[in-house]
């Protein structure tokens, strides 16, 4: 967050985190909460480091009503698309959700432990043999978040305890 502007209105510093890189804006609006409210697969950037380095940074300013098109034209469809979807926000304000996601080609599966800001804290790959490897986030070098307002993740949902369970069968690869 950062200075005042026109009247209730706020620059954030936004960030769309994309695994392999991002982008990033500063983005006029009345809260941080109306932002990702309005924009899909964004975050608010709050870590006062950050927010001081970004503004010695030349990044464009996005009004967040500004007329389309604009940088956050895209991800203001996406969220537009989502709202009307049955499950639209449940897993948003959780401390932890755990998801399955679907098998791949290979037939794994990835069970998964998400924080409340949509980041794997730990992860269960289930192979197609049935074998588990359990990683957490000090062996991921990109952790892009999930948006936990998207109703896709819903039915991917699974509980505690069967996350816990496949944890404690699962191994870690071993180092080398």
């Amino acid at each position: 967050m950062s200075q005042l502007g026109e009247v209730g209105k706020t620059r954030y510093l936004v960030l769309h985190d994309y695994g392999m890189g991002w982008l990033q804006w500063w983005v006029r609006a009345g809260s941080a909460e109306e932002i990702v409210s309005a924009c899909a697969e964004v975050e608010v950037i709050t870590n006062p480091d950050a927010v001081r380095r970004a503004e010695t940074w030349d990044l464009e300013e996005v009004h967040l009503d500004a007329p389309d098109p604009n940088p956050l034209s895209g991800f203001r469809a996406q969220r537009d698309a989502q709202r009307g979807r049955p499950g639209f926000a449940a897993l948003v304000g959780r401390d932890r959700v755990y998801l399955r996601r679907p098998e791949f080609e290979d037939g794994a599966v990835f069970l998964m432990e998400l924080g409340p800001d949509g980041r794997r804290l730990r992860q269960v790959e289930i192979g197609p043999g049935g074998g588990a490897v359990k990683t957490s986030v000090e062996d991921w070098p990109f952790n892009a978040p999930f948006d936990l307002h998207d109703p896709q993740y819903v039915a991917m949902e699974i509980g505690r305890d069967d996350f816990e369970a496949a944890w404690h069968r699962a191994h870690r690869e071993p180092e080398g």
